[in-house]
């Protein structure tokens, strides 16, 4: 049978490479995001247009995209907001609560429903990032989302035995967010800004077709490890 797999954030970045890929190796794919990707559902993409910023508009839609879907060999939560590099003193509250409504709670009735279903769910792949754990500065909602997004991993893995999670950093990806911090103004209270101008268009910092190959050959490696917890692809 051919995998069932489930991404949210396809219409760019990784969720869009990924989707691409997993499409193409014959998988039924079901995608969800705030754009409609058209090229990806030329492919075969089953797609609804979710916005995970509002649960009152997003649970409701999000409940009738899943209603006859199948159980999931691997469910990638990939949906994200980056927000401003700014100080936190800066950051107003509205901004930091819709990113972490996009960032965790939104992967909270996520999982609720997909799990109230009786579904079975083989694995999960929560997409984190470093910043969950460097705490740098600037990187204010991102990495307060990112790092409650690596707790609440843990605690569904204690709670859904039979199902595998990872937090899991996808490493520097070339995406629309790196285009957003790397054509920043150098500010020498924000150091990693310039660690990512000096990735850009190197190796180090593919796009996001060739990192979606690397993280879908890496999924299953996850298996190996303690479910639960957080893993970085450059560390592997």
């Amino acid at each position: 049978m051919a995998k069932q797999i489930l991404i949210t954030g396809v219409s760019s970045g990784l969720g869009h490479g990924l989707a691409k890929h997993y499409l193409q190796s014959g998988a039924v794919v079901y995608g969800c995001s705030r754009r409609q990707p058209d090229d990806l559902i030329q492919l075969g993409l089953k797609f609804s247009p979710i916005n995970l910023a509002h649960e009152s508009e997003g649970r409701p839609a999000f409940k009738a995209f899943i209603q006859d879907a199948p159980n999931f060999d691997l469910v990638v939560l990939n949906a994200a907001k980056l927000g401003e590099i700014s100080d936190m003193a800066d950051r107003p509250l509205e901004d930091l609560r819709e990113t972490m409504e996009i960032n965790v709670w939104a992967n909270k009735w996520i999982l609720d429903m997909l799990f109230a279903g009786n579904r079975s769910i083989r694995q999960v792949v929560a997409i984190s990032s470093g910043a969950s754990l460097s705490g740098s500065r600037g990187w204010n909602g991102y990495s307060l989302s990112k790092a409650a997004l690596n707790m609440l991993v843990k605690l569904y893995a204690g709670e859904q035995p039979q199902t595998h999670f990872t937090a899991f950093a996808p490493g520097l990806v070339d995406t629309a967010m790196q285009d957003y911090l790397t054509n920043l103004p150098k500010d020498d209270r924000y150091a990693p800004l310039e660690v990512l101008k000096a990735a850009k268009g190197t190796e180090k910092m593919p796009d996001s077709e060739t990192c979606a190959k690397l993280l879908i050959e890496a999924f299953p490696k996850l298996l190996d490890r303690p479910s639960g917890e957080y893993a970085d692809i450059r560390k592997m």
